[in-house]
């Protein structure tokens, strides 16, 4: 038996033999090339039998499948390169200002939109063409991005007849808002008003006034009138702000009284500052209002956020001659920065916010105050042990000066849960 040593020049000869083969097949295919499409070829052929003529064709044909291949992986290059040359000029484009365009607007959806969400998702063509000031020539309807994640749910809010009554959907439309599919997108129809709507009670007068039961549109309440709301703040069990459309109750003495401790009283909260500059500030989740009233009594104008958990609480506000801005806690706010003198904030922002979510929460507060703004933190929840290790670094992280500081253990459910409360008066420094 032969080693592989001799095996060697055996195969090194055949390899050589191949290749001088395929180079005579290509010389003898360009020669008959040559001859077809030369003058030579006009003439008949004199020599060669069919068999060579046959391989000849075959080699040719071999040839020219091998030149599709290479066509089409030239093609598939130059399609690499055009899109390498669509991301350099995108980003040149960029780099002097300008807006690349965009050509799957509606990418990222689960299905195909149609109706009138495809019109309230896709962008709109301004009429007057490119604006500068935008720096477009299209429109996109505020739309949140999460809404994307629930297209089912969207599809059945979009779903209407333009022109005509909304559905009565209040309660699945705001699921949807604290979903994250915030803002949604506008509609074209109209919500049914109230029957036998009444006029509003003047100022002052409104401020503290139970509003008229036919001032609001009740499907979307358990609840389907007033009288019916301030008892449920009289009886067992639990339900949001559960007496806050009691105006006589409770609501009538709140913020009134500094007791030195969690209840901090409004004139000494504007008291820390100089009389009279503290003239516009947000209430996030002001419930029915009352913080605002009280604010509004002393000449401060203040826009309540508020969510209508199984109540009427948006109406309620409104029909007291109060600001309603019906956003939840995780939009960001809608003020320009350092606009506003006062933010408040009671129960709302506690540890039933996850910490990230709370951290950009108290971030947009920092935003929107103006320098020597005052955040008022009012009855901040959380157990013991995070108070230290999470939320006040938390808060000196971002940066707020501390001008009062109270905490407080929450007993009415046992000290042995270590539940406290903290309500302090912080600043937006002035530099």
């Amino acid at each position: 038996m032969a080693s592989d040593e001799e095996k060697k020049p055996s195969r090194l000869s055949f390899s050589v033999f191949y290749k001088i083969k395929v180079l005579l097949l290509v010389v003898a295919t360009n020669l008959l090339t040559v001859y077809f499409f030369s003058d030579v070829g006009k003439h008949p052929i004199i020599a060669g039998s069919d068999a060579v003529l046959l391989q000849e064709l075959n080699t040719t044909k071999w040839k020219l499948s091998d030149s599709r291949t290479e066509l089409t992986e030239l093609q598939h290059r130059l399609t690499t390169a055009s899109g390498l040359l669509e991301v350099l000029l995108s980003e040149l484009g960029r780099r002097h200002g300008d807006k690349a365009d965009v050509h799957d607007d509606l990418d990222g959806w689960q299905d195909e939109l149609f109706g009138e969400l495809k019109l309230a998702a896709e962008p709109h063509k301004l009429p007057l063409g490119r604006n500068n000031n935008l720096g477009t020539d299209e429109l996109f309807l505020t739309l949140g991005f999460a809404c994307r994640r629930f297209q089912e749910e969207l599809t059945q809010y979009m779903s209407y007849e333009p022109g005509s009554e909304c559905p009565s959907d209040a309660v699945f439309a705001q699921r949807l808002m604290l979903k994250g599919c915030e803002p949604l997108p506008r509609r074209r129809c109209r919500p049914a008003s109230p029957k036998s709507y009444a006029e509003p009670r003047p100022l002052p007068e409104c401020l503290w006034a139970t509003p008229a039961d036919t001032s609001v549109v009740w499907n979307a309440y358990s609840c389907k009138n007033y009288s019916c709301l301030v008892n449920r703040g009289r009886t067992k069990g639990s339900a949001d702000c559960n007496d806050c459309f009691d105006l006589g109750g409770r609501e009538r003495t709140r913020w009134l009284v500094d007791g030195g401790g969690l209840d901090f009283g409004i004139d000494a909260v504007l008291a820390a500052r100089p009389k009279g500059t503290v003239r516009i500030g947000l209430d996030i989740g002001g419930g029915s209002g009352t913080f605002a009233a009280r604010m509004r009594e002393r000449e401060v104008t203040i826009v309540s956020t508020t969510m209508d958990f199984d109540g009427p609480f948006n109406s309620f506000m409104a029909a007291r001659g109060l600001v309603a801005m019906h956003v939840s806690v995780a939009h960001r706010l809608p003020f320009f920065d350092g606009t506003l003198d006062i933010v408040h904030s009671m129960h709302v922002l506690s540890n039933w916010v996850p910490e990230m979510m709370l951290e950009f929460a108290l971030y947009d507060v920092y935003r929107v105050l103006r320098p020597g703004g005052l955040f008022w933190l009012d009855h901040f929840f959380s157990i013991g042990e995070q108070l230290n290790a999470t939320y006040v670094p938390m808060f000196e992280r971002i940066g707020f000066g501390k001008l009062r500081w109270a905490t407080g253990q929450k007993l009415d459910r046992g000290a042995e849960r270590n539940e406290w409360y903290l309500s302090a008066l912080l600043e937006k420094p002035m530099t």
